[in-house]
């Protein structure tokens, strides 16, 4: 179990809730212990829904809102939507100097995104595009765009931003993880988190029971222990 506090924490994520959904218990501990914390989002989900009558516009507006709502139940303090279509994610050169503009202007130590070798997980459900997309774009922002001055230098000369050095970055939905953050003190903040995306949880009874059935099998007998699971990778030497 890690036990390190980090002061500077960069989530890069595809979507409104996937924060709260793939780790929002640490965040909410980290935050908790004083952490600055960022949520980037690279999309608005302005793709999901059915709702017959709801159009793009009209969602984008919606879930921003709920991801704000959301973040501020976490303690996270800013939200950023850097307002790609929801669905069409690619790993692109202007995707990866965006991610590179938000490194070097809240400079994290950590930066949280998900694993881009995860296409399914086991027999029950296939990565969303999405996620695969903008793990892999934040990989390639942190190593080696965001700390070389080679790499974006317009940033530096147009916008007065130096170039920064992540020191870890935790994948999430890995298949390898190799770090466990103990959640068990914040699993009813995520799930109170989780209750401000009202356009995506429709019984949110049903996905409070299960949240806090996803108890980690190794918790020592009679102390149920929750965890939220990581592949670290650490730059430090």
């Amino acid at each position: 179990m890690t036990k390190t506090v980090p002061l500077r924490v960069m989530a890069v994520f595809a979507h409104p809730d996937d924060p709260e959904f793939f780790c929002g218990a640490t965040f909410a501990r980290w935050a908790h212990e004083g952490a600055q914390i960022t949520f980037v989002l690279a999309t608005s989900g302005d793709k999901g829904s059915g709702e017959p009558d709801m159009t793009p516009q009209k969602l984008t507006l919606i879930r921003e809102a709920e991801e704000r709502r959301a973040a501020a139940v976490l303690g996270v303090q800013a939200v950023v939507f850097l307002r790609y279509s929801d669905g069409e994610l690619y790993p692109t050169l202007d995707l990866r100097k965006d991610i590179v503009r938000q490194i070097r202007l809240h400079t994290p130590e950590i930066v949280v995104t998900n694993d881009p070798n995860v296409y399914w997980f086991g027999n029950r459900s296939v990565n969303h595009a999405d996620h695969r997309a903008i793990g892999a774009a934040t990989l390639d922002a942190v190593f080696p765009a965001a700390g070389n001055p080679m790499y974006f230098p317009e940033l530096h000369q147009t916008e007065g931003l130096q170039p920064h050095s992540v020191k870890h970055i935790y994948l999430v939905r890995s298949a390898a993880p190799t770090v466990k953050v103990d959640v068990t003190a914040f699993v009813e903040t995520k799930i109170l988190a989780l209750s401000e995306h009202k356009s995506q949880i429709y019984d949110m009874n049903a996905l409070a029971v299960r949240m806090r059935s996803y108890v980690d099998p190794e918790s020592p007998p009679g102390s149920p222990r929750y965890t939220d699971s990581f592949h670290v990778i650490s730059f430090e030497r």
